[in-house]
């Protein structure tokens, strides 16, 4: 079985897309005000929002699941979506820098991806996935018709054969996205042209350095969670079911890690309820800190109160900044959230009940080398782009 192959792809047809087409709903957890605007936009359109679960609302529970579950059923029954059968979509992003995001759209066998600690599977999470993430998103896939992808793989593709050699075939979006998210274009791939990017990927799988064919770029957790909900369904399935059951297969975009347009970028931290002196005592308790710089010490900038102060750790417990700090804050296991950009990481630090950390943004250069050698890195290590270049719901598929 290939690791990566066409799907039958649904797209809504004769909808506004601007107002179908939502970030990942991992983004903007701390500011309820952003989904609330998109709400606004999208009103009675529909909208990927009505079916997915932003975690901003996580706490509204399985009232808004079985919602989600009812809305995916009705957009199915009225029947908004096209279906583009044995495709793969090409998908060129246009960011607010003018660089051009290029991906490709199609499935991956979830038997090729194993996110445990330590797998050699050809498709491998980048960074640790928090297990008490999973059954709550399991909760809303797992009575799911749908499934939208916002999970990004990367290939170490150093010679850009497969991206780079994409013929566009037909045009079937070109859009702006909502919320200053930039523009973004998709050409159907069908025939004897996906034949042959399934082709060249495959070529590519077989090249890989330590059988590690994709690294998990985005969406970590609603991969695990495709795949452990495929790890239920299969116990049910005789061995000729499972073959082709489409829950096996999981949308996807891939990417390439050495596209320029690409740039990584660090997740910071906020602790919330806490006075920052307080943290900072505690932080001076764990670990070797000065406010000097010195030799092997990791730094990391403190934002509290409209204060920004640089600290050094002395005695570092991981080879990342960002390790150092998470092993403190998951030892002292405080509320917190992970942030993309340090503007809303001053803006939240803002009052005296709450302190930011600012951290370093790792080389993506060495991401593939890191993850063989050294496994998963830590939780919300980096981060591809700011919150609005991540991936937007666009496309689906039924499961």
């Amino acid at each position: 079985m290939d690791i990566f192959k066409t799907a039958d792809i649904l797209l809504p047809d004769s909808v506004d897309m601007k107002k179908w087409s939502v970030v990942a709903c991992d983004q903007y957890t701390a500011q309820p005000e952003y989904w609330e605007r998109v709400e606004k936009f999208a009103g009675d359109s529909p909208s990927t929002l009505n079916i997915v679960y932003p975690e901003a609302f996580l706490s509204e529970g399985d009232a808004r699941i079985e919602k989600i579950n009812a809305k995916m059923q009705e957009y199915i029954d009225k029947k908004i979506f096209a279906k583009l059968a044995n495709s793969l979509v090409y998908v060129e992003r246009t960011l607010n820098s003018g660089k051009i995001r290029k991906g490709l759209v199609g499935a991956i066998d979830l038997e090729c991806y194993d996110f445990s600690k330590g797998s050699k599977s050809e498709i491998r999470a980048t960074e640790g996935t928090i297990l008490d993430r999973i059954p709550p998103r399991v909760k809303i896939r797992q009575n799911a018709p749908l499934e939208l992808p916002h999970a990004i793989l990367l290939m170490n593709d150093k010679d850009n054969d497969v991206l780079g050699k994409v013929a566009k075939e037909k045009q079937i979006y070109d859009f702006d996205l909502m919320e200053n998210g930039g523009h973004i274009s998709g050409w159907q791939i069908s025939g004897d042209m996906a034949e042959a990017a399934v082709d060249r990927v495959n070529r590519y799988a077989k090249s890989a350095k330590d059988n590690l064919v994709f690294a998990v770029g985005d969406g970590n957790h609603s991969l695990a969670t495709a795949k452990t909900c495929w790890e239920n369904i299969k116990k049910t399935l005789t061995e000729s079911e499972r073959e082709s059951h489409p829950a096996r297969f999981c949308l996807v975009e891939i990417e390439n890690i050495h596209d320029e347009s690409l740039e990584f970028e660090p997740i910071h931290r906020v602790v919330f309820g806490q006075k920052p002196e307080t943290v900072l005592a505690e932080l001076k308790k764990f670990y070797d800190v000065t406010e000097e710089a010195a030799d092997g010490a990791q730094k990391i900038t403190a934002v509290f109160g409209g204060t920004k102060k640089d600290i050094y750790i002395k005695n570092p417990s991981s080879n990342l900044e960002v390790g150092t700090l998470q092993n403190f804050l998951d030892a002292r296991a405080y509320e917190l959230d992970y942030i993309h950009g340090a503007d809303v990481v001053e803006s939240l630090a803002s009052g005296d009940d709450a302190i930011g950390f600012i951290l370093p943004c790792p080389d993506k250069s060495e991401l593939f080398e890191a993850v063989i050698k050294d496994g998963a890195l830590p939780r919300k290590t980096f981060s591809m782009g700011e919150a609005n270049e991540k991936r937007f719901y666009l496309e689906a598929k039924e499961i």
